[in-house]
């Protein structure tokens, strides 16, 4: 991580500088601590720094820095040398992008692909980067990349029902892809799991509607608090050797009542109920649904079969 930070500091600061900065000043702009104090350690991670840099195609200029005698190497980044027409970002926003788009591969996207070349000028002779996570991509998520950027409405198939949806976010969080936006059929924020989406996506034209300031987020809470069975209560008995992870995954104000075998009784908003029996079944005998009446009752009926 200390790495990763240090090259976003350090595309930030070459994009930001309307002069070529020397290797020096440059570390002099860094948050202290992301080069060693020692001048040869330093000098030996800046140039390795410096070869990564170039080897992801960022347009890195070598220039003299003006004023100096003898010449010193300066250094920068001159945001016109992008290939693509990049949206007016500040240095910082630009350097996460750039980063983003070489040490996060997205499987099955091409070299030429738009996404890439927001990273900057990929060259064909420069070896690739080695990415720090691979993030699956297929044509429906950069059909909706597209979409989320180009403010298209979508419409597709989820659980049978068809949407229209203005999309807002699309998220890769906990192996998944998520969209969210404003689903104009109940006129509410909605969430979707993108690998749940059945059949075509198809796209209006571009402009279609107005981001609002506040967009509508991909939340990461329990897929059970999600869903369209209609909100239940959960009443859930946990046993003592399981109560710190629920309550660390729930939260501790879901904790309602404390036994005295050490056991404690969860409430907990399920919509899906499915997803929910799932999580259940994790603690095998270590947790009990105790109520209401519907949702145990739903439960127990979908274990009699399995006796």
């Amino acid at each position: 991580m200390k790495k990763l930070e240090r090259m976003l500091n350090l595309v930030a600061a070459l994009l930001a500088t309307e002069r070529p900065l020397s290797r020096q000043d440059l570390r002099g702009k860094l948050p202290h601590g992301s080069y060693s104090d020692n001048d040869e350690s330093f000098r030996r991670t800046f140039e390795r720094d410096k070869d990564e840099l170039r080897s992801m195609g960022l347009p890195l200029s070598v220039e003299n820095v003006p004023g100096t005698d003898p010449p010193l190497d300066g250094y920068r980044i001159r945001p016109g040398d992008y290939e693509a027409d990049l949206p007016a970002l500040t240095p910082a926003e630009l350097a996460a992008l750039h980063l983003a788009s070489n040490l996060v591969r997205l499987d099955d996207v091409p070299r030429s692909d738009p996404f890439w070349q927001l990273g900057g000028v990929a060259q064909s002779d420069s070896p690739q980067v080695g990415a720090v996570a691979d993030v699956p991509a297929d044509d429906v998520i950069r059909l909706l990349m597209s979409a989320t950027a180009e403010r298209r409405i979508v419409r597709f198939t989820y659980n049978t029902n068809s949407r229209v949806v203005e999309p807002h976010r699309l998220v890769f969080t906990r192996g998944r892809w998520y969209l969210a936006g404003h689903d104009q059929g109940p006129n509410e924020a909605r969430q979707f799991r993108v690998d749940r989406i059945g059949g075509p996506v198809d796209c209006s034209e571009g402009d279609a509607f107005v981001r609002p300031e506040d967009p509508v987020d991909v939340s990461i809470e329990p897929a059970w608090r999600y869903g369209e069975d209609g909100t239940l209560i959960a009443r859930l008995l946990v046993h003592e050797r399981h109560i710190p992870w629920v309550s660390d995954f729930l939260g501790p104000t879901g904790v309602v009542e404390h036994l005295a075998d050490g056991s404690a009784i969860f409430e907990e908003p399920v919509s899906n109920r499915a997803a929910f029996r799932s999580f259940v079944l994790t603690f095998l005998d270590g947790a009990e649904v105790l109520g209401p009446e519907e949702l145990r009752s739903d439960f127990i009926n979908w274990l009699e079969p399995l006796r």
